[in-house]
């Protein structure tokens, strides 16, 4: 008799020990970074967080999308940032675009709204006529404006060829959120309240220069609450935000991992304009492995999920390189996120 493959071992080993983290509706295949599980669906009831993009930064790669998340409370689908791969993402889980009403936007980077347009421009071509609704922080009505202009010539042709009668202006809109020290109230239906608060991604030089600010979102519902980072520096803010919440989706750095990522890509020719000016921002306006894990313990979370990995696809580690810095400051659960997770 043969005694079983490591693979196989290894497998069950990590379905058992996220059924011992409460997460055991999650697939083992689906913690594998480039693995698409067509077969997966979300629940209908209940609070269930879905990752459809885990990858941070702006570097699209095959094995990872940019950050793109789905909170999914009693069927109803909630976006929070939008990342490029992360409309395709939806349908891997078995949820259609046409029923996003409201998405978040957390802060204007391109990694973090990029399928935006294609969100919008494909659930009107699809025969949305219903309202959606992109709510961010400045700059995302504009932003929203700009995609309704790239649709017009797609919008003219199809109402003349196909006599539809509503207009992507007739449905389509922006808000934007004021950014606040303190949590604030920014949204409430009778399934979910979202509360915001302003956290340390853009250093306070740059915000004297320019008026766009960086989000973090709480989603609380009857049965959950899920609170996410959006990209950021250790925050104050953000912790006071995260007090109590069951589950905290917080972005990471591994340091080393991603210098050595980001030399290897700029000797292949990219960050040709500044290099290192691009490398300050990375280091310095994005979380350390270990400042997750203080801020999870600081807000005294239930689970930590970390996402918008970096170096995520750009260098492969292993949950252990992310999990390490974390356990200097963290014990409780922590899940190393990866596209299609659904907890």
């Amino acid at each position: 008799m043969h005694p079983p493959s490591p693979s196989i071992t290894r497998r069950a080993a990590l379905a058992r020990a996220l059924e011992l983290c409460g997460i055991g509706a999650v697939s083992a295949t689906l913690l594998r970074p480039g693995v698409a599980a067509a077969q997966t669906t979300v629940p209908t009831t209940g609070t269930h967080l879905v990752l459809l993009g885990t990858q941070g930064g702006p570097n699209f790669q095959a094995g990872r999308n940019e950050a793109a998340n789905a909170v999914v409370v009693d069927g109803t689908i909630y976006i929070v940032d939008l990342g490029e791969g992360g409309l395709s993402a939806l349908g891997k889980v078995g949820l259609s675009h046409r029923d996003v009403a409201r998405v978040f936007i957390t802060h204007l980077h391109d990694d973090h709204h990029s399928d935006l347009p294609s969100l919008l421009t494909h659930q009107w071509t699809d025969g949305r006529t219903q309202p959606t609704v992109v709510a961010g922080p400045y700059g995302t009505q504009r932003l929203v404006a700009a995609v309704l202009q790239y649709a017009e010539a797609n919008a003219a042709i199809r109402l003349t060829d196909e006599a539809r009668t509503v207009k992507p202006t007739d449905i389509f809109s922006g808000v934007d959120i004021d950014a606040t020290a303190e949590p604030r109230e920014v949204y409430r239906d009778s399934r979910v309240t979202v509360t915001a608060v302003e956290n340390t991604h853009f250093p306070e030089a740059a915000k004297r220069a320019f008026p766009y600010r960086s989000l973090s979102y709480r989603f609380d519902t009857a049965t959950r609450s899920i609170v996410f980072s959006g990209d950021t520096a250790y925050s104050a803010n953000l912790v006071k935000l995260a007090r109590g919440a069951d589950v905290f989706v917080c972005e990471t750095i591994e340091v080393a991992a991603m210098r050595r990522a980001f030399e290897r890509r700029v000797a292949q020719g990219a960050y040709a304009d500044n290099p290192e000016g691009i490398w300050k921002h990375i280091v310095e306006t994005h979380t350390p492995t270990q400042d997750a894990g203080r801020m999870a313990k600081e807000a005294g979370v239930g689970m930590l999920v970390l996402s918008h990995l970096a170096p995520g696809a750009l260098q492969p580690l292993t949950d252990d390189d992310y999990l390490r810095g974390v356990r200097e400051q963290f014990d409780g659960r922590a899940v190393v996120g990866n596209d299609l997770m659904v907890l």
